[in-house]
């Protein structure tokens, strides 16, 4: 064998090595994070003779304690009063956050108007004004909802006006060329640009509210889901405290996949763009 034909059978034997180890990592998503979730649960559950039951707990007793939680019908009963207020604050945030952003990313005069508010107000430590919203809007529903506001008002109204910013400008110039509007410019050229934005900053105060509800929950009236964590961690309930906890980071789990699915669906361009895959 020539030394030419050594070397092709060499190159062509590491390029069968290459396409192997691709597909080896071929695995869908979904499977890599069920082994990932597995691992985790099984180490967790492997450490369970090394954990104090009053400072810590493990998945099997977890589970036990959820099962009995299901069945009086408690964790479904706080799920309800918490996610009322949830989706409340954070529809309005939604609703009020997008058309803040466009508009301050649009027009100069909002910009430096209102644009040193909302950052202010990004950066204000929010939770302090906690007693001061109860003294406004009691311990009930309104002020739950308005905590949950604020926290995800800022996340979603930045991302937009950041995202019009991006906007290229030889874009709006075309759409200026034809005589077109600004009110349809704003509709059928910033806007479709700006969605990836948009839905990044939905997705962002997802965990924002998620954590609003559960201070709002142990600040305010005693109640939900965050009422059970503080009652079950003052009498030293570890396993029970720890049901709400994992169903709350389940629940977000959720909310960011629905969120990015509707991404998926409103703006199908940029998963081409990104080159992701299912």
């Amino acid at each position: 064998m020539s030394i030419t034909e050594t070397r092709i059978s060499e190159k062509t034997s590491e390029d069968e090595t290459v396409v192997a180890g691709d597909r080896s990592w071929s695995m869908p998503d979904w499977a890599i994070t069920a082994i990932s979730l597995m691992v985790l649960i099984g180490l967790w559950q492997a450490a369970a003779p090394f954990i104090d039951p009053l400072f810590g707990s493990y998945p099997s007793q977890i589970f036990a304690s959820f099962l009995v939680m299901i069945e009086s019908g408690t964790l479904v009963q706080a799920f309800w009063q918490s996610i009322q207020p949830f989706f409340a604050g954070y529809l309005l945030a939604a609703l009020i956050g997008v058309p803040a952003g466009l508009l301050l990313g649009r027009y100069r005069i909002a910009e430096a108007a209102l644009g040193i508010y909302v950052m202010a107000g990004y950066a204000t430590p929010l939770i302090a004004l906690v007693p001061l919203l109860m003294v406004w809007f009691g311990l009930g529903f309104a002020v739950k909802m308005v905590i949950i506001f604020l926290l995800a008002f800022f996340p979603i109204c930045i991302n937009t006006w950041v995202g019009v910013k991006a906007v290229p400008k030889t874009l709006i110039e075309v759409g200026a060329a034809f005589c077109a509007p600004q009110s349809r410019i704003m509709r059928q050229i910033v806007l479709p640009a700006t969605l990836p934005y948009i839905m990044a900053g939905l997705r962002l105060a997802i965990g924002k509210a998620v954590i609003a509800m559960i201070i709002a929950e142990f600040l305010t009236a005693i109640s939900g889901l965050g009422g059970i964590i503080i009652n079950a961690a003052n009498s030293f309930r570890t396993a029970e405290m720890f049901v709400p906890i994992i169903c709350v980071m389940i629940f977000a789990v959720l909310l960011d996949r629905l969120v990015a699915w509707l991404e998926r669906k409103i703006a199908p361009w940029q998963s081409e763009i990104a080159g992701e895959h299912e």
